[in-house]
């Protein structure tokens, strides 16, 4: 039984699903919070936004979002639920009402990782195998990055091209971790993002894309400092 009248859903990014909590989900448990992990189907922002909200409909009380990557634009929809206390982005995109991921990355040159997504027939979009390593997680052990590359599960295209509505972050209190090694987003364009939503606490990590994978230590600290406040 959960000691905390708060449950911290966690919102799985791009080419991943829950699993990528892995590391995060027993020290979350241990402090003596509900836990659960969205599994959603990356066919589109408002699909993903759905399951989401689902989930956060099921569950009783105060609620934190958690959003890794991509998830941080679900999130930022999800989040207007009643139920929604807070939001944690890890390595995570915070679009603004208007914004696309597209239009976000938009801003620099392409990423190092950007190189290694290709679309397939129907529209979803694939990281290479051979080049997931280094492209999205290249502070992990060969092992652990295999697992994840041959596991990954691709994006529809229109999830980056998907404009958001109106963010959570407005009026829901928000803090956010930037990895300063990430070859997916820019790590400059993640500390932009979380000066925009005016973050209550913003972390650096020594860290790739997959900080929550890497880094679950530091990431769990601070999902527990937010728990904290919104608790």
């Amino acid at each position: 039984m959960s000691s905390k009248n708060l449950t911290i859903i966690l919102v799985h990014g791009a080419w991943g699903d829950g699993s990528h909590w892995g590391h995060v989900i027993p020290a979350l448990t241990k402090e003596g919070y509900k836990v659960r992990a969205v599994q959603n189907p990356l066919t589109s922002l408002q699909n993903d936004i759905d399951k989401t909200t689902d989930l956060i409909d099921a569950q009783e009380g105060k609620v934190l979002l958690v959003g890794h990557s991509y998830g941080g634009a679900v999130i930022t929809g999800a989040g207007n639920h009643d139920k929604v206390s807070g939001l944690v982005y890890i390595a995570a995109f915070a679009p603004d009402e208007g914004d696309s991921l597209g239009s976000i990355f938009g801003r620099r040159d392409q990423p190092k990782g950007g190189a290694s997504i290709y679309p397939d027939s129907k529209g979803f979009l694939w990281i290479k195998y051979d080049e997931f390593h280094q492209s999205f997680c290249q502070d992990l052990k060969e092992d652990e990055a295999l697992v994840m590359s041959l596991s990954q599960k691709p994006i529809h295209g229109s999830g980056f091209s998907d404009q958001m509505g109106k963010p959570a972050w407005k009026t829901k209190p928000s803090w956010y971790q930037v990895s300063d090694h990430d070859h997916m987003i820019p790590p400059q364009t993640e500390q932009e993002m979380a000066e925009h939503i005016n973050a209550k606490k913003i972390i650096h990590l020594d860290a790739s894309h997959a900080s929550l994978a890497s880094h679950p230590k530091e990431v769990t600290a601070l999902i527990l400092e937010a728990a904290a406040a919104v608790g």
